[in-house]
């Protein structure tokens, strides 16, 4: 960042590493719900019974418990419990942990928004993929998920937004991300309402990005459909 830049506008200067930071956060957590949410959903729609009860346990143990408690979790139990990441600084361990915390949280929402688009996708299909020999498996890579995905693609914009925001609460376990950043400009005694206001149009570029995409991927299923 130039000298000049950082002159006309110091907040801006100081806050953007910290922007930097939280769209780490959210790309790292976005692809481990991704991930996890996927597999997840295959489970609760499997067709052996202990799957689908993991995978509805996970979900409704994740999806209904408040968000500060499982970063708290994260934080400070996951440590308590030895995990450790040799060769880390202290300010990227808490890093991964706010990573992992924000992914376990978020997962069950992409869970059950897959979930519901696979169950959008009629019966007859799946059973059509059963009497031609298709496995469980093939059926749900070949034959359904393919279908489903545009439907489940808007929903799931839903939820990265709203993991955008949650991002946020990672500051208050040790990770300096965009919010922190801005508490500390402010209890620093700077001007508080430019901070906000920086803060307030760094997130937005985000999470209207994100807006603005659900609404081009809506209007192509729509055509689709």
């Amino acid at each position: 960042m130039s000298d000049a830049f950082c002159g006309a506008l110091p907040v801006v200067c100081y806050l953007l590493p910290a922007f930097g930071l939280t769209l780490l956060l959210l790309l790292i957590a976005g692809i481990g719900s991704l991930v996890i949410g996927t597999i997840v959903a295959g489970m609760r729609i499997s067709p052996i019974p202990p799957l689908r009860a993991v995978g509805a346990v996970y979900t409704e143990l994740f999806r209904n418990t408040p968000l500060t408690l499982v970063l708290m979790g994260s934080a400070f139990v996951l440590p308590f419990l030895g995990v450790r990441f040799p060769g880390l600084t202290p300010q990227q361990f808490y890093f991964v942990l706010a990573s992992i915390g924000l992914t376990l949280y978020t997962s069950p929402f992409i869970a059950e928004a897959i979930r519901s688009g696979i169950n959008s996708i009629p019966v007859g299909q799946a059973e059509a993929a059963r009497s031609i020999g298709l496995g469980f498996g093939q059926n749900l890579r070949h034959i359904i998920l393919p279908q489903a995905i545009r439907v489940v693609i808007p929903p799931i914009i839903n939820v990265l937004i709203a993991l955008t925001k949650n991002t946020s609460v990672a500051g208050g376990f040790f990770v300096v991300e965009l919010f922190a950043s801005a508490r500390t400009l402010i209890e620093a005694r700077a001007n508080t309402i430019p901070v906000l206001l920086t803060v307030a149009v760094l997130y937005l570029l985000v999470t209207v990005s994100l807006g603005l995409l659900a609404t081009v991927v809506e209007k192509r299923v729509a055509v689709l459909r």
